[in-house]
Parts: C-alpha cells; sequence; structure tokens
C-alpha cells in the first residue's frame, strides 16, 4: 500500500503499534495532554481570555494546535496541495488564519477539546497504518521553507510533536497569567 492508498476510514479499528511509532505516538499524547490540562476547570470565557500582550489565549492555541495537526496529517496522506499555499495568500486569507488563534463566538472549550480529540484519535490511526514512515512529499510553498526540500511522515510527526509542546509551554505561561495555576510544580 502506498500513502495514496491510505483511507482514514473511522470505523476501522486503529491497529495496534510497536516501536518507533508507539514511542512518537505516546511522547504526542504526553504533551497533548500537558496542553489540555491547561484548561482544566476553566469556563469559555475564560478559555478566550488574553493574559498575556499575545494575541494567543488558551482555547485559541488548542485550536491552533487541532488545525496545524489536521493540514500535517493531510499532508503525510495528499501531499503539498492539501495544505496552503503561503506565498498566495490573500490580507482576507490571513485574517482567516488569525481566527485559529482566538475562540469565536459561539465556540466553547468543551468544543475545542472534543476537536482536538477527534484530530488525535485520526493521527493515531493514520500513523499505525502508513506503509513507511520514510515516505517523503515535497513541503508546501511557504516563505519559511527551503524550495525543493522534501519532508518524511516522521519528520511531519516530529514537527507536530515539536509544535504541540511549544504551544504546551504558550499555554502554561497564558493559564499562570490567568490565574496562576500551572501545568507543572
Amino acid at each position: 500500500m502506498t500513502v495514496n492508498q491510505l483511507t482514514t476510514d473511522e470505523s476501522a479499528e486503529t491497529p495496534v503499534v510497536t516501536g518507533e511509532r508507539a514511542d512518537l505516538l505516546e511522547t504526542l499524547a504526553k504533551h497533548r495532554e500537558f496542553l489540555r490540562f491547561t484548561t482544566r476547570g476553566l469556563t469559555d470565557e475564560q478559555a478566550g481570555l488574553r493574559t498575556t500582550k499575545s494575541e494567543l489565549c488558551l482555547g485559541g492555541l488548542i485550536k491552533h494546535v487541532t488545525a496545524v495537526e489536521r493540514s500535517w496529517v493531510d499532508f503525510i496522506l495528499e501531499g503539498p496541495s492539501a495544505m496552503p499555499d503561503f506565498t498566495a495568500m490573500t490580507e482576507e486569507d490571513f485574517a482567516r488564519w488569525a481566527e485559529g488563534f482566538r475562540m469565536l463566538p459561539g465556540e466553547t472549550l468543551a468544543g475545542v477539546l472534543d476537536a482536538y480529540a477527534e484530530e488525535a484519535r485520526r493521527t493515531e490511526k493514520v500513523v499505525a497504518g502508513l506503509p513507511d514512515l520514510n515516505a517523503s512529499r515535497p513541503l508546501p510553498k511557504a516563505p519559511w521553507f527551503q524550495a525543493e526540500t522534501e519532508w518524511s511522515a516522521r519528520r511531519v510527526l516530529l514537527h507536530i510533536l515539536a509544535e504541540t509542546s511549544q504551544h504546551a509551554g504558550h499555554a502554561d505561561i497564558i493559564r499562570e497569567s490567568l490565574d496562576g495555576a500551572k501545568t507543572m510544580g
């Protein structure tokens, strides 16, 4: 089976994973939990508050990490066409992208967390079913990527893990600024 033939049939059971895949997924799950933990006991309003000079809020960070994970898993499955061409984005496109960092009217923390959990399940199924973590794809066009560079599925998973970890740290600062609660300590 090639990466192109892989499906994400939601009714299919996730195969048992071992070795490197298990290590990657277990580490990603741990860092997802650090991020989720920063929202414990919060109201929807609190999850949408900015507590620093940054535009970031806890609910928005989780929305962003969910969207990033979704787009990179789509990249593993479909290649660069699954990602936006950042070199061609308009101001309106960037404004919509920025909304992914905020809790919008009508959004709830529970809904944001549910979407994140669903994306985690999808990622785990895709990783479990990949024929080869070395399968590579050319990166999409973006000013921050070197032209004609490819990333393997493994590299993409490491990127998702790094993104999740980085934003879990941001979330810890935001939560501590909100009410003094800490993820650790």
